[in-house]
């Protein structure tokens, strides 16, 4: 503290150096209090940084851990259904000309009129409804299930073109029928007519119901069975980024004459649901966020009007050596924003760890903006400061008669 002017009224003049070692002594020397107070602080910049982490980190994961196939996977359906099929017989032909389009074929359940019963053997006791369901498929709509096998092999396009009675059974129905093998030709009985069985589905990562059913080439469906009133569908396996256009396409392509008579079903586009989950992430986590913060800020002020009464002594004695009103509440600020910035520092800390504890736990790549680590001291300084103006503001009105009580 230095003097400067003329005469006997010579103004004091305080500076910053001092006003931040002194503050600094006022807050280190009560270091449990000064964590007690700092703690709501600490609470509100820690879950700022976790928030913007987590949802940066969130945010680079969407792109990884976004579901691929259902990105990659169109479904196109009858938009006025009318029980006709309204799909031309080269679907296949037609959508797998188009640019992303990997595969694609016609797909329907094969109504059951009562007389579809599935059997091992055309004997076999206990005729009722089709405990196994029958699925028509073009061999291009079961390739674009991605499908695994077990045993055997998938039918084709010789098969689909000659109207072959073939069949593919999902793993399920295979457990249900106990078939283990194709070596032996085993067959099934669809109603009255045999299927010989030239595979086992084991998984299927599209069209699950595969699994549970006795899948046959659309040619042998369309001849041996009434298919009025069955739900036709179009599976189309794209490539990635491939979907919307494949969709947009997909009715032109099929019915050139009557695009509108179809409907194609694509996924959501990523970079929006990105975003969309980012945003509601972020916006629930920065709410509490705040809300932490602003508890902080109230736990400052209150502890620093605190300690400003028990030092009502101190902050008169400064008036009486001429300290003025400025200075008090400069040096009650300073100490309050020292707290908010060592808080702030803790809670950047704490929050990086949290980062990296649930990036770690998920098996992600950590991902945080460095504007982040940066901004979020800061911001705890900024909350103390603020937190320090109104006890800053009474401890500058303290008289300094103050000093003469005992």
């Amino acid at each position: 503290m230095t003097r400067w002017g003329r005469g006997p009224t010579r103004r004091v003049r305080v500076r910053w150096r001092d006003i931040g070692g002194e503050a600094a002594a006022a807050v280190v020397q009560r270091p449990v209090r000064t964590l007690l107070t700092a703690l709501g602080t600490i609470l509100g910049v820690g879950a700022f940084v976790a928030t913007n982490g987590l949802a940066d980190t969130a945010r680079a994961q969407v792109s990884s851990r976004f579901d691929a196939l259902k990105a990659t996977e169109v479904r196109v359906q009858d938009a006025t259904p009318d029980g006709s099929n309204p799909f031309p017989a080269d679907v296949a032909d037609r959508l797998e000309r188009l640019n992303g389009v990997n595969r694609a074929g016609l797909f329907y359940m094969v109504p059951d009129d009562g007389s579809l019963r599935v059997r091992t053997s055309p004997t076999l006791v206990g005729a009722g409804r089709a405990l196994v369901p029958v699925v028509a498929a073009q061999p291009s709509a079961v390739l674009a299930a991605l499908p695994e096998l077990s045993v055997g092999r998938l039918y084709d396009d010789f098969h689909e073109a000659r109207g072959e009675r073939v069949a593919l059974v999902g793993r399920a129905a295979a457990s249900q029928m106990g078939i283990t093998r194709v070596d032996n030709q085993p067959v099934v009985f669809i109603g009255d007519i045999a299927y010989t069985v030239v595979g086992v589905l084991d998984e299927v990562q599209r069209l699950p119901d595969l699994l549970l059913s006795v899948v046959i080439p659309v040619a042998a469906a369309e001849r041996d069975f009434r298919i009025d009133g069955a739900t036709f569908q179009v599976l189309i396996d794209t490539a990635a980024g491939a979907a919307q256009l494949a969709g947009h396409q997909a009715p032109l392509a099929l019915r050139p004459d009557h695009p509108e008579r179809l409907q194609s079903l694509v996924p959501p586009d990523p970079r929006r649901l990105r975003r969309q989950v980012s945003d509601d992430v972020t916006g629930l986590f920065l709410a509490l966020s705040a809300l932490a913060l602003l508890i902080g800020v109230v736990a400052i002020a209150n502890a620093t009007l605190l300690s400003v009464v028990e030092r009502r002594n101190e902050i008169g004695l400064r008036r009486a050596l001429g300290a003025r009103k400025a200075h008090i509440r400069r040096q009650i600020t300073t100490e309050a924003a020292i707290i908010g910035l060592l808080a702030g520092v803790i809670g950047t800390s704490l929050g990086l760890l949290g980062v990296a504890i649930t990036s770690t736990a998920r098996d992600w790549t950590m991902t945080i903006n460095p504007s982040t680590i940066l901004a979020a001291p800061f911001i705890g300084l900024l909350a103390g400061a603020v937190a320090g103006l109104l006890p800053a503001i009474k401890a500058s009105r303290t008289p300094p008669a103050e000093t003469l009580r005992a």
